[in-house]
């Protein structure tokens, strides 16, 4: 399980929905998680990741040191679902998307990390599993990063 994560302050994911794009989530200041599911991920590797995004500490405490988590500032978080995250482009210039897992595996993953993470106490709002995204994000810092697990050796 692959996350791409921008700490924000401020994004929101829109779809289609008759031609305009309609908003299906937003958060103020928080993270905008990309998430990416491969067909060896298991319900706890959704959970650790979950965790692991609660408590990281990517935001600045009173000294400007990254010391204070998403739940420590009272954020939210965004996240939305990107197979592209296992995308492997090092032979050609087409990429391999064969790391990421089928959308019947993928699906139930996703829905376990938001459940996870709404456990931990974080306020989760979500894109549209499987459609077409716009997401609008007002970065902050810039924080950004890429985080696994199990983790990459």
């Amino acid at each position: 399980m692959r996350a791409l994560v921008q700490r924000v302050r401020r994004a929101e994911v829109f779809v289609e929905s008759a031609g305009e794009p309609e908003s299906v989530g937003c958060i103020e200041q928080g993270l905008l998680v990309y998430l990416g599911v491969s067909p060896t991920d298991t319900v706890g590797d959704a959970e650790k990741l979950a965790g692991k995004l609660a408590h990281l500490r990517i935001f600045e405490d009173e000294h400007d040191k990254l010391n204070l988590s998403v739940l420590d500032v009272g954020g939210g978080l965004l996240v939305v679902s990107n197979f592209t995250l296992l995308a492997d482009a090092r032979k050609g210039r087409r990429p391999a998307f064969d790391g990421a897992a089928r959308p019947e595996t993928a699906e139930p993953l996703y829905q376990a990390f938001v459940a996870a993470l709404r456990e931990y106490g974080c306020t989760v709002a979500c894109g549209r599993f499987g459609a077409r995204m716009t997401i609008r994000s007002d970065g902050a810092g810039p924080v950004n990063l890429i985080v696994e697990m199990p983790p990459a050796d």
